[in-house]
């Protein structure tokens, strides 16, 4: 367990708190399918206490509920598919309504967690010790232009708004980012020309800047209609330029290294050592004695990356949930018999991101001149509670 406290600033509204959070794991990045952000909570209401969770179970809002928290960050969704009634006549809807009742929030991060550089992966790769982490399974890298514009310097302010607006200018956490400069324009205005400034057939020269913004290049058209419509002349000077991949690493998984060669058998005694005790313990598929160094991991399910994990060149795949026909087909397929297989907990392959998550928020919020009282939920959910050997088994 892990508790920061001050009182040296006021703690944040819930809003703020959402905002950071989706700073850090943007809600775009999330797959079709799932479900995050805020779940329940008054944006207005303050936050002093936030306890971060991998599931929103009941007994992870007993905990919250004890110790008065005004918010759970969790990694699971509540709400994963649509529902038409949050009634307590159900498991979940009385979730929803213990924790509005108790005046406490619930945040989801999942997908968005998973897929975010440091991320959910990134936790375990570090807690194994491995280094020079890359994504298993990139995300597709997405495409941008540049826009650059020329406007008159009393209109540059005003153009940048609009072209924020329809989408340009975010860059990582910030958004409206621009560089500008200023310098001279020149022009001659045609027969047939209607010119905001200058006459028909006289040079002109005019103090302009020089706006320029980055933008994903599926939001060309609208940003660029933005700029027509925003910009002063009726013939604007401007430049799409399309940007050159900057091999971003974010995606799926991460692959990386042990400082030394382990063998098989004692690389899953280090994993069993660094993740938190669960009943089901570390499954491991290979030769014992084999000796391992550039690891796979994915943190929650990932038998559909056995392709990657191979293509990957891994010596091991560490992974959750693996199903008894993906893991022996992958055995039988595995070039050389690798990556062996270490199959752990669900909830322990995740539980590490969420000191992560919290000292990243502590200390965006601490940015903005907030504090808040945070803990990591030692409540183990995972579903399992008795491991009984198989007959004829041995130690």
């Amino acid at each position: 367990m892990s508790e920061t406290s001050s009182t040296q600033a006021a703690p944040p509204r819930l809003a703020d708190v959402v905002a950071a959070l989706d700073g850090l794991y943007p809600p775009s990045s999330a797959a079709a399918w799932d479900a995050v952000g805020l779940v329940c909570g008054d944006p207005e209401q303050r936050v002093s206490r936030i306890l971060f969770a991998v599931d929103p179970t009941a007994d992870v809002v007993d905990e919250a509920l004890e110790w008065n928290a005004d918010l759970i960050v969790a990694h699971h969704p509540l709400l994963l598919r649509p529902v038409s009634s949050v009634a307590a006549t159900s498991a979940k809807g009385r979730v929803v309504h213990r924790l509005i009742r108790g005046g406490c929030g619930l945040y989801v991060a999942h997908t968005n967690a998973d897929v975010a550089v440091p991320g959910v992966s990134d936790a375990l790769a570090r807690v194994l010790g491995l280094d020079h982490l890359e994504p298993l399974a990139p995300s597709p890298l997405v495409e941008l232009d540049k826009l650059v514009v020329f406007v008159p310097t009393d209109d540059a302010e005003r153009l940048v708004d609009a072209l924020a607006a329809a989408g340009a200018g975010e860059v990582g956490h910030y958004r409206r980012c621009a560089w500008t400069t200023t310098g001279t324009g020149t022009f001659t205005p045609q027969p047939g020309a209607s010119p905001t400034v200058g006459e028909v057939g006289r040079v002109e020269q005019v103090t302009e800047t020089r706006v320029e913004m980055v933008l994903p290049r599926r939001r060309r058209h609208d940003v660029v209609r933005a700029m027509r419509l925003a910009h002063p002349y009726e013939e604007p000077a401007f430049d799409v330029l399309e940007l050159a991949d900057e091999g971003r690493g974010s995606g799926i998984g991460r692959v990386g290294s042990l400082a030394q060669p382990l063998t098989l058998d004692q690389f899953a005694r280090l994993v069993a050592q660094a993740l938190p005790f669960t009943v089901q313990g570390v499954r491991v598929s290979g030769d014992k004695d084999a000796l391992v160094q550039r690891i796979a991991v994915l943190g929650g399910a990932g038998d559909d990356q056995f392709d990657a994990a191979r293509a990957s060149g891994a010596d091991v795949f560490v992974t959750a949930d693996l199903r008894h026909h993906p893991a022996s087909e992958a055995r039988e397929h595995a070039a050389g018999d690798r990556p062996y297989l270490v199959d752990v907990s669900h909830w322990a392959s995740e539980w590490p991101w969420l000191a992560g998550c919290e000292s990243r928020l502590v200390a965006d919020l601490g940015e903005q001149g907030s504090t808040v009282e945070t803990r990591v939920s030692t409540t183990r959910t995972d579903p399992w509670t008795a491991h009984i050997p198989s007959r004829g088994s041995t130690p």
